[in-house]
């Protein structure tokens, strides 16, 4: 049992020291590079938690709209401000009708797929621009360290070339 455990706890030792490790080859950028890493993945995770909460309360509110919009058949004439919904029905005729606030005739709520698929596209999408964003973050993260490196390497160049090479 004993073993097992500190077998269980080496990769995450692993982790931490490549990570905060005193490796002398790690130049403090890497360190922060990776700490930039680590924070955007929890972002992205906190992201894709709430666009799937946001999806199952958008299906919740759409199938509570559409069970408040279903009133039972109603009859109406060929005349008033609903005709144009019935153009091609006689006089007298029962037909569902889902009015709107303003009275108006609305369409029809959508059944249980397209309410499944409307939650899916937008907790989907919602995730994609999470993930688009913050690797946006992180291109212009890597862009300022790589500037940041590419100063140190050449300023530290700039001190040991001169001796290594014959031109001055």
């Amino acid at each position: 049992m004993r073993g097992s455990a500190r077998r269980a706890s080496r990769p995450r030792r692993r982790r931490v020291r490549l990570l905060l490790g005193r490796n002398e080859l790690r130049r403090p950028c890497d360190r922060i590079e990776g700490l930039v890493v680590a924070s955007l993945v929890a972002a992205f995770l906190t992201a894709a938690i709430a666009a799937a909460c946001f999806a199952g309360h958008l299906y919740q509110s759409e199938r509570a709209m559409a069970a408040h919009m279903r009133p039972p058949a109603a009859a109406l004439s060929r005349s008033g401000p609903m005709a144009s919904a019935i153009h091609n029905a006689s006089a007298g005729t029962s037909m569902p009708a889902w009015p709107a606030r303003s009275g108006q005739p609305a369409s029809s709520p959508a059944g249980a797929p397209g309410m499944i698929v409307t939650a899916f596209f937008a907790g989907f999408s919602v995730t994609t621009g999470a993930a688009v964003v913050l690797v946006l973050c992180y291109l212009l993260c890597r862009m300022v360290l790589d500037r940041r490196r590419l100063a140190r390497w050449e300023s530290a160049w700039a001190a040991v070339g001169p001796r290594w090479t014959s031109r001055r």
